[in-house]
């Protein structure tokens, strides 16, 4: 054998799925549909060994690789056309600790799985809302859901991360990444977005207690439209932080303005916190209830979102209230949207969110006071034209008024996106991007790329 002949020995472990197997279209559908993209070979690892073989095999053969745990990347960053991807979902169990307050969970979890064995024990931690969103995806990008103005980002109660990195010329190897270890890169891992420096095998958290939650829901008609948006965004980011609420503006045909919120006290307390929203307009419905933490969980979580679907979304903070102007072109947009299935979504942020520097983290939003989302979904392909357009046009006709965009709402569209994801953190994350990942192993359209290979 020459001595120059190098041998190529790393073998892909777990499940395996090529385009022969009979399972192979369920294994490369992801949460959106529209997307025509058909990978070489599918692994489903089941231990972090898989992982590190699955990188391993890739380098060694220059194959293309994604990274995939829950499926939901908006624009299906987490597949490619042949090549292969590496999908962590069969990685999914818990180790609860009750005594210092802590739950370590393998990346492949989704959310509901997380809040069932969580709420067994009477704890939980701030995460999304639909079931099927991976825990992994959603702390990377930094995490808002129905506890964030409580407790914070899923981020900010992250404690410890396990990840495999590229090594050397062709190898992989699994470090940790903690406040004391590898501080940079458990920076970047808080709101830096998911895939851009290896692959996340498991997550460490703290835990907070739970018990009941009170839940409210006001519907108000199309008429109130300016009215009940304005009450609720100069209300729902300075409320009581232990109430986070959410508004969706539907479609004029639809006819619907509903906002809803959880907050951790009790319906008498939130009875008087709801005041100004109660008496904005003329509601046509109104409901408060106390409900174990679990019913509330399942309250947010929404079938439809977590229903493979064809759809386009995108998304931009708010950091002060939208003047009357923005209101008025949101209700233009929501009068000639193009279907019915079309909203714009907005949640409340601030309390906790806002108490930690914007460059404490790699989540740079820190001051918005609400995530903003456009939305719209179709089930005939030629509506997907017009549908996309609308969401791209009401992102540019709002822009003046809104800031950045979410990294979890990615938008490939977006021109600027390092701005609008990462602010003025993305200098540094493309120093620990060097870092740990000079030979950029792991890339995907709008990942952090080193210095060195920046054009």
């Amino acid at each position: 054998m020459g001595k120059g002949f190098k041998v190529k020995k790393a073998k892909l472990t777990g499940r395996i799925v090529t385009p022969e197997d009979p399972n192979y279209e369920q294994a490369r559908t992801n949460n959106n549909l529209n997307n025509s993209k058909y990978p070489s070979i599918i692994v489903f690892c089941q231990r972090t060994k898989d992982v590190v073989n699955a990188i391993k095999w890739a380098r060694e053969n220059n194959e293309p690789f994604r990274v995939r745990s829950g499926r939901h990347s908006y624009e299906n960053f987490s597949l490619l056309n042949k090549g292969l991807v590496i999908d962590i979902s069969d990685m999914n169990n818990m180790a609860i600790n009750l005594q210092d307050m802590s739950v370590k969970i393998e990346a492949g979890a989704n959310l509901g799985k997380v809040y069932r064995e969580l709420w067994e024990k009477g704890v939980t931690i701030p995460a999304g809302t639909e079931s099927s969103v991976g825990i992994v995806g959603l702390t990377l990008g930094g995490g808002i859901g129905m506890l964030s103005r409580l407790f914070g980002l899923t981020c900010d109660n992250l404690l410890e991360i396990e990840i495999v990195i590229a090594s050397g010329q062709d190898g992989a190897k699994m470090i940790q990444a903690n406040r004391q270890h590898n501080n940079d890169l458990f920076w970047a891992s808080c709101g830096g977005g998911g895939g851009n420096f290896g692959i996340v095998t498991s997550l460490t958290f703290k835990l907070h207690a739970i018990s009941d939650v009170s839940l409210f829901s006001i519907t108000w008609g199309w008429s109130d439209f300016e009215l009940a948006f304005d009450t609720w965004q100069k209300w729902a980011p300075f409320t009581d932080r232990r109430l986070t609420s959410q508004i969706e503006l539907k479609t004029k045909e639809v006819g619907e303005i509903v906002s809803q919120g959880e907050f951790v006290g009790s319906t008498a307390e939130l009875k008087k916190l709801l005041r100004p929203l109660r008496k904005a307009g003329s509601p046509i419905n109104i409901w408060i209830k106390e409900v174990p933490y679990i019913k509330a969980v399942e309250f947010f979580d929404l079938p439809s979102g977590n229903q493979p679907a064809l759809y386009k979304r995108s998304g931009s903070f708010i950091e002060r209230p939208l003047p009357f102007v923005a209101i008025k072109r949101m209700k233009e947009f929501l009068t000639h949207a193009p279907n019915p299935n079309t909203t714009i979504w907005q949640q409340s942020l601030r309390g906790a969110v806002s108490e930690i520097a914007p460059n404490h983290t790699a989540y740079f939003y820190r001051n918005a006071i609400m995530a903003q989302e456009y939305n719209t979904s179709w089930k005939n392909p030629d509506e997907e034209r017009q549908s996309i357009k609308w969401v791209e046009d009401i992102r540019r006709t709002l822009s003046p008024y809104t800031t950045g965009d979410y990294v979890n709402f990615p938008d490939r569209f977006i021109q600027d996106w390092p701005t609008a994801y990462y602010g003025r953190n993305f200098r540094r994350l493309r120093e620990v991007k060097t870092k740990y990942d000079p030979f950029n192993v792991f890339q995907f359209p709008q990942s952090i790329p080193p210095i060195s290979k920046w054009l």
